[in-house]
């Protein structure tokens, strides 16, 4: 019988963490049929010779409920080897929501997320109102991913309550309403729930988003509502705050896990900031007591640092400052001759003594503009390739003699195109790899469609390959395969995606070992409304395939929209 596709000649390593082989793969009807030396006869074939295929990247850790309304492609985590996404993380989501509350859901997306309100505004055909309606949206919309979805905290809560979420308790009346809707999201298909009591989440009036003003009760009556269906998985945005209150918060995270049976993730991240931080081995030793304990429970960790990123096309420390700010509204070639004007140069590094000197708040990328503070110099990095070994503009202030301002203003008139990175969290290679290695850690934390002027996460499956594969060698690639693709299929149950094997969907990413590796990013203007977001594209991926449909050869959309609307274990309960 005549296949669909067979894909020649690869190098297979199939997410299990054995080792790679050659062998063809062939698929029908958006699954793997045969694997081995294949002689049946397909509508297509694509050569592999000198690739290696592998199943296609899960990322668990995304805010994708946007952008899937008006990108086909789900760039950018499309061209770094991902073929699934699970978005609604930490409680932020479009659905449910009222008609008439549309553009206030928008701007608290916009005011956790960094999405643009004007991309969102001219983006969305907003055709739902309940969490079974906008997945029924997914479900139908052309997409080149698969697309898996929670219902969100703060979304349901200010569905349910209005403005009174946003500073009130829930009322009986709108507990059982709120559980009333889980239950119907989880039947409908919702991967599970998802809040947040991250203090970095605030709304746009600065105050803190719906989901951190419930009672721990409620959060706890709303994962019950899960046990009661024994399906869906809980992720919630940890407190970072400081010491104790995050101990904490994780003694009741892990008996809310224990208690309820249900899969449950948070953040594990390595930070400097806050008011006397845990360590990050104080999170993993919890993991490991957690799990020990009986809970289901896994940190979601990244594969480098989370970062700011400035650029004289996006975003920059001081764009808040007088001078600064009003050069900053003029276009861009305007704003070149300006900074280039010996006098006006003296006045924006006057003006950087005006910043707040640098405090242990915690803060997101967003905290940069809104609430400026002065750049760590030896902690913001002028990127000149994608090694991670670039300099710090302390470095070349002292080498130029220069102040750090002057350095930074050269930088972007020699380039317009320069890209300053200023890791907020994750800040040691040292703490991530630890991370990483852990057993009950998921490679996964992208926020890919969140912070799109200033942060670029989507890129973490192909820096995983490029540089602690090929350049640290901490991990094999069998070993980071696996991390990337059957360890997060297996925490999310997703239990036919994750290996290449038969009967498994075909989802593979075909790529060059010896040269993948993320791309530079660059600043576009190419969201709806014209709304601008840093670009990440990936080199050394030749192919990546959904559903057995090429979507994507070296980089290029071929127009295939293969993907399909996951949905979780709920939907038979």
């Amino acid at each position: 019988m005549t296949l669909d596709l067979i894909v020649r000649g690869g190098t297979i390593v199939d997410g299990s963490g054995m080792g790679r082989y050659r062998a063809d793969v062939g698929v029908r009807d958006g699954r793997i049929v045969e694997i081995g030396r294949i002689r049946a006869p397909a509508q297509r074939t694509v050569d592999a010779d000198g690739l290696i295929v592998a199943p296609g990247f899960i990322d668990g850790h995304t805010h994708m409920d946007a952008q899937v309304n008006w990108d086909q492609q789900g760039t950018c985590s499309c061209w770094h080897g991902v073929t699934t996404v699970i978005m609604g993380n930490c409680g932020f989501a479009l659905a449910p929501c009222p008609p008439d509350q549309r553009e206030w859901f928008a701007r608290c997306l916009t005011a956790v997320e960094d999405i643009p309100l004007e991309a969102m505004l001219a983006g969305i055909d907003w055709d739902w109102e309940t969490f079974p309606e906008y997945l029924a949206t997914v479900d139908r919309l052309p997409k080149a991913l698969n697309y898996g979805a929670y219902i969100g905290h703060s979304a349901l809560r200010m569905y349910v309550m209005g403005r009174r979420a946003l500073d009130e308790a829930a009322t009986e009346d709108d507990l059982k309403r709120m559980r009333d809707a889980v239950r119907q999201a989880i039947k409908a298909g919702a991967m599970g729930f998802s809040s947040s009591r991250a203090g970095t989440h605030v709304t746009p009036d600065d105050t803190p988003v719906a989901s951190r003003i419930a009672h721990w009760s409620e959060i706890e009556a709303l994962v019950g509502v899960m046990a009661e269906l024994d399906a869906g998985i809980f992720q919630i945005g940890p407190d970072v705050s400081s010491g104790p209150s995050q101990r904490a918060f994780l003694a009741q995270l892990r008996d809310l896990a224990i208690g309820t049976g249900r899969p449950t993730m948070f953040g594990t991240i390595s930070t400097r900031q806050g008011d006397r931080p845990n360590s990050y081995r104080y999170q993993l030793d919890y993991l490991d007591e957690a799990v020990a304990a009986g809970a289901r429970m896994w940190g979601q960790t990244t594969t480098k640092s989370i970062n700011a990123i400035f650029s004289f096309k996006s975003y920059l420390p001081f764009d808040a400052l007088p001078h600064w700010e009003h050069i900053r509204a003029l276009p861009l070639d305007e704003q070149k001759r300006r900074m280039a004007d010996p006098e006006m140069r003296k006045a924006l590094v006057a003006d950087e003594a005006l910043m707040k000197p640098r405090d242990n708040v915690f803060q997101g990328g967003g905290a940069a503009t809104t609430d400026p503070r002065k750049p760590d110099y030896t902690n913001l990095f002028a990127m000149r390739g994608v090694e991670w070994d670039d300099p710090t503009v302390a470095d070349l202030a002292r080498q130029r003699n220069q102040h750090p301002v002057e350095v930074m203003l050269d930088l972007m008139l020699a380039d317009e195109n320069q890209v300053f990175v200023q890791p907020l969290v994750n800040e040691s290679p040292d703490h991530v790899l630890d991370m990483m290695r852990h057993p009950w850690t998921l490679t996964t934390f992208s926020d890919s469609g969140a912070h799109v002027c200033q942060e670029m996460g989507s890129s973490l499956q192909t820096h995983m390959l490029s540089y602690w594969v090929r350049q640290k060698q901490a991990f094999t690639l069998e070993q980071a395969i696996r991390k990337l693709t059957f360890d997060n299929a297996t925490a999310w149950e997703l239990n036919d995606r994750g290996l290449v094997r038969s009967g498994y969907a075909a989802d593979l990413v075909l790529f060059d070992e010896k040269t993948v590796q993320p791309a530079m990013p660059t600043v576009e203007f190419d969201l709806p409304g014209g709304a601008r977001r840093l670009v990440q594209k990936a080199e050394g991926i030749a192919a990546t395939i959904v559903n057995g449909r090429v979507a994507f050869e070296h980089g290029v959309a071929t127009g295939a929209a293969g993907g399909v609307l996951l949905k979780g274990t709920g939907t038979s309960t």
